[in-house]
């Protein structure tokens, strides 16, 4: 029987990472304002501005995050970010402009769902399972029990992360659409993406926060296979 005790080191997990995760995602909008200037491409803006149309907002804000990483994030307050690192690719012919606003279509499926907020009971929750796991798990394997626990939250926290992804890639294929821009710029990407970041090799698809390039390619052709079946 759970007694107020046995209870109470659960509720301090759960505060503590909603503490830690507040904590990082403030210092992140810091970082994220003292190092970002809004994106001044026109053509990557001229796209930008087709897609908030379809959304029928007056704008979508994309800035440009002086990080040499290639990746692109949103922010809890509303806005998109790409990197630096993925703009100058563009900048080299290696990325072109429809492929970077499949980017900032994604991060507005992040927002669209709630994915920035939902992350914050997803942190709390996972700490919480972490040390219940361990706490469990270590009255039979004393030794190991923490491992274990880290394991298995990893385990679970790739797997909230790629649902998440999916979702996003499956918001920003249907924004793509609706706006004209199609998926093919989604899904060249997606094809190039390895050679980009440099990561031939990925860690177990089971550990990764985001799936393989080529398993978010046939979802959204199993997406596209959906549409035409209804057409």
């Amino acid at each position: 029987m759970l007694t107020p005790l046995k209870i109470a080191p659960i509720l301090l997990a759960i505060l503590w990472g909603l503490g830690v995760y507040l904590f990082s995602a403030r210092r992140s909008l810091k970082e994220l304002d003292r190092k970002s200037k809004r994106l001044g491409d026109r053509r990557i803006g001229d796209l930008v501005a087709t897609m908030a149309r379809a959304l029928d907002l007056e704008e979508i804000r994309v800035f440009v995050h002086e990080t040499p990483i290639i990746n692109g994030l949103a922010s809890a307050d509303g806005r998109v970010f790409i990197t630096r690192g993925f703009l100058d690719k563009y900048h080299l012919g290696q990325v072109t402009a429809e492929e970077l606003s499949t980017v900032v279509a994604h991060e507005l499926g992040h927002l669209a769902l709630g994915h920035t907020r939902k992350r914050l009971v997803d942190f709390a929750a996972l700490n919480a399972f972490r040390v219940l796991v361990h706490v469990v798990i270590g009255r039979f394997v004393p030794f190991i029990g923490g491992y274990i626990a880290a394991f298995l939250t990893s385990l679970f926290t790739a797997r909230l992360s790629q649902a998440s992804e999916y979702e996003a890639d499956r918001f920003a294929a249907t924004l793509l659409m609706k706006s004209g821009i199609g998926t093919a710029p989604q899904k060249s990407l997606f094809q190039k993406l390895n050679a980009l970041t440099g990561f031939g090799s990925q860690p177990p698809a089971w550990l990764a926060s985001h799936p393989k390039p080529e398993a978010r390619i046939a979802a959204i052709e199993a997406l596209e296979a959906k549409w035409n079946t209804h057409v």
